[in-house]
């Protein structure tokens, strides 16, 4: 990459990361909902799915080029349905007969928060997979097709989106208190939110 597109790379970096996300709206509602060290052991798990994508796109991008178009269409559907879940989740309590306990409008509860669905909302994470690609194609691959070069980039891109994450993750933190008056209105927008990136996927 030469060095005057190294500016428009971090910034296009940025844009993309600190943007809102299934990732960054997921790690937002837990950190609200059940606080710093729950988030944090999602947030693991999502700098490891960040990975896992972000390296496979590089081995995508070297041996089979294009063909991983079919898969991001096939994977959005599933991650439409996980971000529908998770929305399902944070409404449902308040939809209850019965006056919701805190433990009951927390979601996704402790039991359920955790490393693994930090990964499974990156692995089905189409807005990575996207990310990562545009990333290879338009700012490596046009001036080198190194595999050395294509897995730097690959072991680099994972330092980008999940430390934009935690911006959202230490906001949720520090919103707290400001949740706890408000929880009803603030997870009925964050439910909505969740349902916009679903349909956003097909747009």
């Amino acid at each position: 990459m030469p060095l005057q597109l190294i500016p428009s790379f971090l910034f296009f970096c940025f844009v993309q990361s600190i943007t809102p996300g299934p990732a960054n709206l997921a790690s937002l509602a837990v950190a609200l909902n059940e606080g710093r060290e729950a988030a944090l052991r999602q947030w693991r798990g999502i700098f490891v799915g960040f990975t896992i994508v972000s390296l496979s796109s590089v081995l995508i991008t070297f041996f089979l080029g294009n063909i991983l178009g079919e898969a991001v269409g096939v994977l959005s559907w599933v991650g439409s349905a996980y971000l529908l879940y998770l929305a399902w989740h944070l409404i449902s309590p308040l939809l209850s007969t019965k006056k919701a306990s805190r433990e009951e409008a927390t979601v996704p509860s402790t039991r359920k928060t955790g490393f693994f669905s930090g990964l499974f909302v990156q692995l089905t994470n189409v807005k990575i997979m996207v990310y990562c690609m545009t990333v290879l194609s338009s700012f490596v691959l046009p001036y080198t097709n190194s595999f050395l070069s294509l897995l730097l980039m690959g072991l680099f891109l994972p330092f980008t989106g999940p430390m934009c994450n935690l911006v959202w993750l230490f906001a949720g933190v520090r919103l707290q208190g400001i949740f706890e008056k408000h929880r009803v209105v603030i997870n009925i927008l964050m439910a909505l939110s969740l349902v916009y990136c679903a349909v956003r996927l097909h747009l």
